[in-house]
């Protein structure tokens, strides 16, 4: 069977080695050939490699007979948007929060949403097929059948004026932030979107080079964001991530705010303006006990998925729902966008805060109690033996009968390495760490011995 390229979030990979040009060209060859399409949206972040990978994307897809719509350097939300407003399928290179020696590629089905199962297995399949060198060549378009890379005039200016307009110019009058861009894909629009809203606007990491996306700044690091908060004076910071799909923010004392207590936030918001459709929030089962918890003290509902923001996304559409999102900062409000918006979100929140008069610190002061969460990674031969894994599973059922309602055990297989993720939340001093120190002894134990010999 040909090896799975698809991760929880598009293909992934180190730039040239694992994510090479000929991959990336088969990848959007393979893309036009199962959205048959006039034209693809196709955007970047900031990363050395990303000139190179996506004039192979756009090679790719060209090839197949579709034009290559060039929205060059923005967000992977903005790209979304673009192929929502134009009904037509798009891509994004970009590896998020990694390391800028990784790339990846994100694909948008038409109109701007996540692939699902059966799309993302169909490209996979066509994949395989271009990759197989005993396969039969297709037939290619020839002449004026060929594609077209053209640039899309105005993409950004469009994107901001977007982003203005959901929040309403001059809402957020009076208002001071900083925005971190963590020297990624938002860096040219972020500063334009909060000054076109109203706000007072300081920026750090918008200083891209292509090798210092996501080094010590951004959401995944936002102790500099902090400092420059309150050196700044500021009300607020918001911190994206490379292709500012998710945020984390800072309040005015420094102290980060993240995903979990954000979504509480604004599910406690929309309730009480009657927004919050269903009356309930969709999460991912890494989702803190403390989230559920507060939900729960407020009679909100919690719908839990996979991790994924396509998983929360899906499970808002089948739910008719509006709000969902994960601890890490992808938050969605799904009667905005069809994904997370990191600059949708921190534009919400700006609002949010600027509405109520309060600061952030005191609109999340005991929202959400977190509860002490332990994540241990075990290295295995193979992770999905997890599964049939009685002795494993009868362990869990005894530890989760122990913690009753004051804790919780999730084991999972990683979607991308022989690991099995082993994660324990539960009140009391050091009682989480003890509980996932014995389960994940004995994941390693049990699973090498179903292991067959080597």
């Amino acid at each position: 069977m040909a090896r799975a390229h698809f991760g929880t979030d598009g293909v992934r990979g180190v730039a040239n080695a694992e994510l090479t040009p000929e991959l990336v060209l088969a990848l959007g060859r393979a893309a036009s050939v199962v959205f048959p399409a006039p034209a693809f949206v196709v955007g970047r972040d900031t990363r050395r490699s990303g000139p190179m990978l996506q004039a192979a994307l756009a090679a790719g897809i060209a090839s197949e007979g579709a034009d290559v719509l060039d929205a060059g350097v923005l967000p992977t939300p903005a790209i979304a948007w673009l192929a929502w407003r134009d009904g037509l399928p798009g891509a994004v290179v970009s590896a998020s929060h990694n390391p800028f020696a990784d790339n990846g590629v994100k694909l948008f089905g038409p109109g701007g949403t996540k692939l699902d199962h059966g799309a993302e297995a169909a490209v996979e399949a066509e994949l395989a097929r271009l990759l197989d060198p005993g396969a039969p060549p297709r037939r290619r378009p020839e002449g004026p059948a060929v594609g077209r890379v053209v640039e899309v005039p105005g993409a950004a200016d469009d994107y901001v004026d977007h982003l203005v307009t959901s929040v309403g110019p001059g809402s957020l009058a009076g208002l001071s932030v900083v925005v971190d861009c963590a020297n990624g894909a938002a860096s040219g629009v972020a500063a334009r979107a909060f000054s076109g809203a109203g706000a007072t606007v300081a920026t750090i990491g918008c200083d891209p080079d292509g090798d210092n996306i996501n080094d010590g700044c951004g959401s995944t690091d936002p102790a500099r964001l902090g400092a420059a908060v309150t050196e700044h004076g500021a009300d607020l910071g918001l911190a994206l991530d490379g292709d500012a799909d998710r945020l984390v923010a800072v309040d005015h004392t420094g102290t980060t705010v993240d995903g979990d207590q954000l979504l509480a936030l604004f599910a406690i918001d929309l309730a009480g303006r009657g927004g919050l459709v269903g009356n309930a929030v969709v999460v991912t089962v890494m989702t803190n006990l403390g989230f559920r918890l507060a939900m729960a003290e407020r009679g909100i509902g919690v719908h839990e998925t996979p991790v994924g923001d396509r998983h929360v996304l899906a499970a808002l559409e089948e739910g008719g729902l509006v709000l969902g999102g994960e601890q890490s900062g992808h938050i969605v409000f799904r009667d905005r966008a069809t994904t997370g918006d990191g600059l949708l979100t921190g534009l919400v929140l700006a609002e949010l805060v600027r509405r109520s008069g309060r600061p952030l610190a005191a609109l999340v002061d005991g929202l959400v109690e977190r509860v002490p969460q332990v994540l241990v990674n075990v290295a295995v031969p193979d992770a999905r033996l997890l599964e049939g894994c009685g002795a494993v599973w009868s362990a869990v059922a005894e530890e989760e009968d122990r913690l009753g309602d004051q804790g919780r055990v999730l084991l999972r297989p990683s979607g991308t390495e022989p690991v099995v993720r082993v994660m324990v939340e539960a009140h009391g001093d050091g009682v989480a760490a003890e509980v996932a120190g014995r389960l994940a002894a004995l994941v390693g134990e049990e699973l090498r011995a179903a292991a067959p010999p080597s």
